[in-house]
């Protein structure tokens, strides 16, 4: 069996993007955490982000854990991939700091859902980290 790609997340009070994360079955690290945050990753992992901002563009939509989390080297280059959670309310600022990241870093988008995701979202983010994982070790045998 593969290494699972653990996920980095940022999850506010409401909980919506922990509770995606941990039903994902996986590795999972909440960057509100100070020693997470704080830490840097041993291998391939995956950023699972929320987009905050509702359309004001002085405001930035990428959470400040996970700006902080992406300030190391290790971090940034160890990261493989983006999953963002957003509010279709926010219009044209939907998924933005996933997006973001994913541009800046040159990383793929892997997959974006809406609030804590519905069972569909988790098995298909499950099967693209399942598919991803399989990829990353096959690419490490050769």
């Amino acid at each position: 069996m593969p290494r699972q790609t653990p996920i980095y997340y940022y999850s506010s009070t409401s909980g919506l993007v922990r509770s995606f994360a941990e039903r994902l079955g996986r590795p999972a690290y909440n960057l509100a955490e100070r020693a997470h945050r704080l830490s840097e990753v041993d291998g391939p992992w995956v950023l699972l982000t929320p987009s905050y901002k509702t359309g004001n563009p002085a405001n930035d939509t990428i959470p400040e854990a996970v700006r902080r989390f992406l300030r190391s080297p290790v971090n940034r280059r160890s990261m493989v991939g983006v999953m963002g959670s957003g509010n279709r309310n926010f219009g044209t600022h939907y998924q933005m700091a996933c997006r973001e990241i994913a541009e800046r870093s040159h990383r793929p988008v892997l997959f974006e859902f809406e609030l804590a995701g519905t069972p569909w979202d988790v098995e298909r983010a499950g099967q693209i980290l399942a598919d991803l994982d399989d990829a990353l070790a096959a690419a490490h045998a050769d």
